[in-house]
């Protein structure tokens, strides 16, 4: 049996890692580190052989659109020697933002994986979407990092999409680091950003250094702050925010408090263990200063994540579950290459000419060209034969890797999101704790313009939603439609540009239909004599039935009261299929019936013409008769909306519930500034939603719904739909 042991506890008395020797070397020089400036026409390669696991970083880049992360990868990469030039947003230049949609709306819509090389350290970069409604791959990048790296533009300080990052990381144990962008912008107030950021998310916000001379440099307040001398910060003080960083480090450990205490600071070069624990813990989340378009603070910014930020063995274990349901047992991960191998899919991609692309976060265990490698319970391993790093678009290929790198193996079948690839048998079962994706509530009917293509637009939009966690696809029966799901119309109005541009498919939309349905109200008969003589063998079959409604919810019942014979019971199926039927066809507008009971309790019938067919279309009509003499009503379905917004703009949202039918149930506080409001609402009002959710709360508001009950459509409602339903039938 293996054993498997925890590695929060080895974390916590490693040495200082590997990177940190150059800081550690430049603070014996009596200098901050300072990373130089590379030519602008360098590159570097990276080097073939996996890095060790002290050499390895991975951080995720979040927040909300135009806050600057893809400029700031750009200013990175530039910076370590990775590329020649940085690329621009605006010219469609850059190395993470490279798909043709991307360039086209000038917005990242899909995570992007780079590395870069500095010093001895390999540090991967997920570029993530600011957008709302393509946080489904955003999230999914949380599972492959130690580091959230939250970037706040500084001119607009901190927003309830920030916050929700922010809440996401901490809940999945992630280290947080705050990235303070567009520091040399005119009429901002960097002090109270500091202020705020401490108020929102706690006094464990403290930078790690400061900006001078205007936003033009930053200065360090942690390595060796009287190195600063001469440099004033343009807010607080170098010293102050030393001894808070300190002071804040150390509480994690008793002898380090008294030695503080008794001298009154400590060498930070003792501070890496405690530093580490502290970020683990949450007990410290640094803040850095940046200008990404200028450059500024960026090479300070490269010797922060290699010397401070957590490598594999640092950061909090990942999450991984064996089993299922209530009998999952938690496992943990070694980050040991000598290990058998866990890996973990966090994002894949379906490329029509390169194929399916699986992209992975090797957890334990080392992955070579020559590894066999099982995908979650499979049975059948598939050997990885070109094994990538990635670098925006370009794959790279290695030989190898090991745990904390993020690689990518082509044109396996099988492969998934949310899988684990592992080579040995036994681990068939494992499994991430599942993430809290966004539910998408944005749906659009989708059908080919041309006939024939039915098949190839549900094959390639499979193909499609199985790159992104927030998008759904089904076929719902009750309408006959094809409807794709998102998160918001930007969402899926991406996912069709794809569909047309990348794959040619030319399509058509609209709303889904709603899919109301009927019953009866009262209880009724209904009767009917098929008979048809058309020379030889006839048709006869004569069906006496009596209807009652149902309580909502309880569904059909069926029932057979015949006495004497007079259908023989060879015929009752007969009988219930003709039922059916007249109920899937509807009575007064076309839409499903339910909630009734239906009693046959007499009949007819011929012992040489009575045949199947005679008795399914005389209990159809016999249906139909009674239905209407039932006092039939047209029902609609009613959803339960949960809806998170700020608090001072909970007048509006109940306003506009009240103007759409709906009734709120239901309110709390979700955090200080939110309310969280649970109301009932017919799904027909919700049409166009979130675009008046967005504008009563300057995009800040979000929902989610899920189906409750049906109930009585206004009169008006029901008129209409009966009247388009003869309308179709004249």
């Amino acid at each position: 049996m293996r054993r498997w042991r925890s590695s929060r506890k080895r974390a916590s008395v490693i040495r200082p890692c590997p990177a940190c020797a150059p800081a550690a070397n430049l603070l014996r020089s009596g200098s901050a580190p300072v990373t130089p400036e590379p030519d602008k026409e360098s590159t570097m390669a990276l080097p073939s052989s996996a890095p060790d696991i002290g050499a390895i970083r991975t951080l995720a880049l979040l927040g909300t659109s135009a806050t600057g992360k893809t400029t700031l990868i750009e200013a990175l990469l530039h910076r370590a020697g990775a590329i020649g030039v940085p690329g621009s947003v605006e010219r469609g230049s850059t190395v993470s933002d490279h798909d043709p949609l991307e360039r086209q709306f000038q917005h990242s819509l899909n995570t992007s994986l780079v590395h870069l090389q500095h010093g001895d350290t390999r540090v991967h970069l997920i570029d993530t979407p600011g957008h709302p409604d393509f946080s489904g791959p955003a999230l999914a990048a949380l599972e492959a990092v130690e580091t959230a790296a939250i970037v706040i533009d500084a001119t607009n300080g901190v927003d309830a999409g920030t916050q929700r990052l922010m809440e996401t990381a901490a809940s999945r144990g992630l280290c947080r680091l705050i990235i303070v962008n567009k520091i040399d912008a005119q009429d901002i107030d960097l002090a109270a950003l500091v202020e705020q950021l401490r108020s929102v998310f706690g006094k464990e916000c403290l930078p790690l250094n400061l900006p001078a001379r205007g936003g033009s440099e930053v200065v360090d307040c942690f390595f060796r702050p009287e190195a600063a001398a001469g440099h004033e910060a343009d807010f607080s003080s170098v010293a102050a925010a030393h001894r808070a960083l300190v002071e804040q480090v150390v509480e994690i450990d008793a002898v380090l408090v008294e030695r503080y205490l008794e001298h009154g600071d400590v060498d930070p070069r003792e501070l890496h263990a405690p530093l580490e624990q502290a970020l683990r813990e949450g007990h410290l989340i640094p803040i850095c200063f940046v200008s990404a378009r200028h450059g500024t603070g960026v090479g300070e910014l490269l010797d922060i994540l290699t010397a401070l930020m957590p490598n594999p063995a640092e950061g909090n274990p990942p999450r991984f579950l064996r089993g299922e349901g209530a009998q999952a047992m938690p496992i943990t991960a070694q980050p040991d290459p000598a290990l058998h191998v866990l890996a973990h899919v966090f994002k894949l991609t379906v490329d029509p000419y390169v194929g399916k692309l699986g992209i992975f976060r090797i957890h334990q265990g080392t992955v070579t060209s020559d590894s066999q490698l099982y995908v979650g319970d499979g049975r059948k391993p598939f050997k990885v034969g070109h094994l990538f790093l990635l670098q925006g678009k370009n794959l790279i290929e290695v030989e190898r890797a090991g745990p904390g790198e993020l690689c990518a193996v082509a044109k396996v079948d099988d492969i998934h999101f949310d899988a684990v690839l592992h080579d040995a048998a036994e681990d068939d079962h494992i499994h991430l704790a599942p993430l809290d994706f966004p539910v998408p509530v944005h749906g659009l009917s989708i059908e080919p313009q041309r006939h024939g293509d039915e098949q190839r637009v549900w094959d390639t939009l499979q193909k499609l939603v199985a790159e992104d966690p927030c998008l759904r696809i089904e076929q719902v029966a009750a309408t006959h439609e094809t409807v794709v799901w998102g998160l918001g119309e930007l969402h899926l109005r991406a996912l069709l540009m794809r569909l047309r541009d990348l794959h040619r498919l030319e399509v058509t939309t609209r709303p889904p239909r709603i899919a109301y349905r009927e019953t009866v109200t009262a209880p009724a008969a209904g009767q009917h004599r098929h008979k048809k003589q058309t020379g030889g063998a006839g048709q006869f079959g004569e069906v006496h039935l009596r209807i009652e409604p149902l309580p909502r919810g309880a569904g059909f019942e069926f029932i057979d009261a015949v006495k004497g014979g007079t259908i023989p019971s060879n015929f009752m199926p007969a009988v219930e299929k003709g039922v059916r039927q007249a109920m899937a066809e509807g009575v007064i507008a076309g839409y499903p019936v339910l909630d009734v009971r239906v009693v046959v309790h007499d009949g007819k019938h011929h012992s040489v013409d009575s045949k199947e067919i005679a008795f399914v279309t005389a209990a159809r009509k016999a249906f139909v008769a009674a239905a209407r003499a039932a006092q039939p009503i047209v029902l609609e379905p009613v959803v339960d909306v949960e809806i998170t917004a700020p608090e001072a703009h909970m007048g509006d949202l109940t306003g506009d519930l009240a103007s759409r039918r709906g009734q709120v149930i239901g309110s709390n506080a979700a955090r200080p500034g939110q309310m969280v409001v649970q109301a009932l609402l017919p799904l027909s009002e919700l049409a166009n939603y979130q675009s008046r959710l967005h504008a009563l709360t300057g995009g800040q508001g979000r929902y989610t719904l899920r189906f409750s009950h049906y109930q009585a459509a206004p009169a008006g409602v029901q008129q209409a739909l009966a009247a388009a339903h003869v309308g179709q039938d004249m």
